[in-house]
């Protein structure tokens, strides 16, 4: 593609973590080099934040799940024999852990506004924005994917798009909340005159079809108000949730036109809600395995993708799809399996057979096909995806923990910002600031959630 240089805007950059040994449906923990089955520990966290840091990335994003693989009601030996799902760790207490030892780095977690309580969700976000100065982010699931999590909170499975109806009904709670419970300035701690204002103190009160709260906010006004809200819903309910609530939105892997569709159709939604088209920032996963020959980085590929048992590919596919694969002929054609496909699954295999399919799984699983190739290679493939599909920035999902992380730090991060299209540091001290671009740190005044900020002497409703 042609290269516009300076021209085009400065990317973001965040990494993609969990705390499990594995990720994204794929087991490469007995790669010499991953360290993520050290996951429980705070060294390997503070090595990963400090790197982060280090290097100037926006935040390290971390992703989790309740549920586990359940293949016909069972979940499989291998599954614990590879750690493909559990155990894992609390996302909020890794990112608690990492505030003390972090000054710019942005915390983003995952909650769940199916198996959260949205009182005591909104105390523990506004604890981290509070201890952290305003770097945390929330990325918004509404967990409907696993029966085994239903099972486990012992809570009725929700219908996919009443999920989303309940998780705008959670929002405004939260909203209420974090931004109208107490005014900014409530706060004064004049040991003379008052610690707080009451008249900037108020009561709300919320009777919504799923979530009842009457009273007061358990914290005070925090840096950002709200978290920056991260979503990645890519069904058309979920991309209306998106289009309304998000501020960074995160695609998956995907052809260049297919990506620039999914980027039109969130702007679009967002300018439906009132929103100014910038003001939801899209990002893509990316993953990159990088050498100094293209050769090398194909053979380096390669030991990752021996390091994992194939069996693994079975558990785990069962695990995202509901469907078992072992049960039948590697040659059967996906196709006679439909009926029992999620439909984005059937479009992603068309024309494939059970073995075509499973080789796929085994190689990313969920995750995105990593680029493979020469940190020039990989920095082409940065930019031409950046430029073909109207990107704010990526979610770098690493192969191997912290091998792919530094790789692209030290060898792909230099081209870039020497391309003028990778910022080269921290230029603002909350998360908001830096990857909204906003003057303050608080929600857009377009966004949704503005609309429920208290006015002095006026009651929230």
């Amino acid at each position: 593609g042609h290269m516009k240089g300076n021209t085009m805007k400065q990317l973001r950059f965040g990494l993609f973590e969990n705390a499990q040994t594995n990720d994204s449906g794929t087991a490469t923990w007995r790669h010499p080099d991953n360290q993520r089955h050290l996951f429980d520990t705070l060294d390997y966290w503070r090595n990963i934040a400090q790197i982060c840091e280090d290097a100037g990335l926006d935040f390290v994003f971390l992703a989790d799940a309740w549920g586990w693989a359940d293949v016909n009601g069972e979940r499989p030996d291998i599954c614990d024999v590879e750690g493909l799902d559990l155990p894992r760790l609390d996302p909020a207490i890794v990112a608690a852990a990492l505030i003390a030892s972090t000054t710019k780095l942005g915390l983003v977690m995952t909650g769940s506004t199916l198996l959260e309580q949205p009182y005591s969700f909104a105390r523990r976000m506004a604890s981290l924005d509070h201890l952290s100065k305003g770097r945390i982010g929330w990325n918004v699931v509404t967990t409907g994917t696993a029966e085994t999590a239903s099972a486990a909170f012992g809570v009725p499975m929700v219908a996919h798009d009443d999920r989303y109806d309940m998780a705008d009904d959670f929002m405004e709670l939260v909203y209420k909340l974090w931004e109208g419970a107490w005014e900014p300035d409530a706060l004064e701690r004049d040991k003379q005159g008052r610690y707080a204002d009451p008249a900037k103190v108020h009561r709300i009160d919320h009777e919504g079809p799923y979530f009842r709260s009457n009273g007061y906010g358990n914290t005070s006004y925090s840096p950002q108000g709200t978290p920056v809200l991260f979503q990645a819903g890519s069904s058309e309910r979920g991309r209306q949730f998106g289009g309304r609530h998000g501020e960074c939105i995160f695609l998956g892997g995907a052809p260049i036109p297919k990506l620039a569709e999914q980027v039109r159709a969130i702007r679009a939604e967002a300018v439906a809600e009132g929103r100014a088209a910038d003001s939801i920032k899209l990002m893509a996963a990316f993953s990159c395995v990088i050498a100094p020959t293209h050769e090398e980085a194909v053979q380096k590929y390669q030991e990752v993708l021996d390091s994992q048992t194939p069996e693994v590919a079975v558990a785990s596919y069962a695990w995202f799809t509901g469907l078992d694969l072992s049960s039948y002929d590697p040659s059967t054609p996906m196709s006679e399996l439909h009926t029992e496909l999620s439909q984005t699954q059937v479009a992603r295999f068309a024309g494939l057979t059970v073995g075509d399919v499973l080789a796929d799984w085994h190689a990313h699983g969920v995750r995105t096909k990593p680029v493979v190739g020469t940190p020039e290679e990989v920095a082409d493939a940065i930019v031409e995806l950046a430029e073909g599909a109207d990107l704010d920035g990526f979610l770098l999902t690493p192969v191997i923990q912290p091998g792919s992380t530094i790789d692209f730090i030290e060898h792909v991060l230099p081209i870039l910002r020497e391309r003028g299209v990778a910022a080269s540091g921290y230029d603002a001290p909350t998360l908001r600031e830096r990857l909204l671009g906003t003057e303050t740190p608080v929600l857009r005044e377009d966004h949704p959630g503005a609309g429920y900020r208290a006015q002095s002497g006026a009651l929230v409703g």
